[in-house]
């Protein structure tokens, strides 16, 4: 999304790590997700080089856009006609995205028959022995060479995996971090040694 911030803005959005914007029409600050109560926990910032830009990077609690799209950049200019597609663009990562944010909405909104809710009321114990079984199963489907098979469980073993982490209030944003950071390395060694964190 694209939004303003005055100086105030900008020391709220430090100060309690939500976004705070200022409404030009309105003249007055905004704390992004407080009606819709889709906050954005701000995990980093960046400055443009001429330090008239910010990119505040979060974790959102629901969509950035007042539509219900996961970003406002959802639709997409024809080069060839100039007209405005009104299809929304998905990709791989705002799908991934998306499971953890439900997720998280389930640990704090109870909903009837849910599975989440059941492991979240049912605890670590519950959560960690469907991580184990899920990854089992993929091990399993693998030695099997059932392409599907493969594809189905290792979905299970990610949606489990983000129930953990939500249980353990750890962030998407928190895992993605360790993998640039692991990524970014040089002289990555691709070692089995368990100590070797590096690729």
């Amino acid at each position: 999304m694209l939004a303003y911030m005055n100086e105030e803005a900008y020391d709220k959005t430090i100060e309690t790590k939500q976004t705070w914007f200022y409404s030009r029409s309105k003249q007055a600050l905004w704390n992004k997700g407080a009606t819709s109560r889709n906050i954005q926990t701000v995990e980093s910032i960046q400055i443009d080089c001429d330090e008239d830009t910010l990119i505040v990077r979060v974790t959102p609690a629901g969509p950035a856009c007042h539509t219900g799209e996961q970003s406002c950049f959802y639709r997409s200019i024809d080069l060839a006609t100039g007209e405005v597609s009104d299809a929304s663009v998905n990709n791989a990562a705002s799908i991934i995205d998306q499971v953890m944010v439900e997720i998280v909405e389930r640990k704090s909104t109870k909903q009837e028959n849910s599975y989440t809710n059941y492991l979240f009321d049912k605890g670590i114990d519950k959560i960690g022995k469907k991580v184990i079984e899920e990854a089992g199963e993929v091990v399993i489907a693998a030695k099997n060479e059932d392409k599907q098979e493969i594809i189905n469980e290792v979905s299970d073993l990610i949606y489990h995996s983000f129930v953990l982490l939500a249980n353990q209030n750890i962030t998407l944003s928190d895992v993605k971090s360790e993998l640039n950071n692991r990524f970014a390395k040089k002289g990555n060694s691709k070692g089995d040694r368990p100590e070797i964190k590096e690729w």
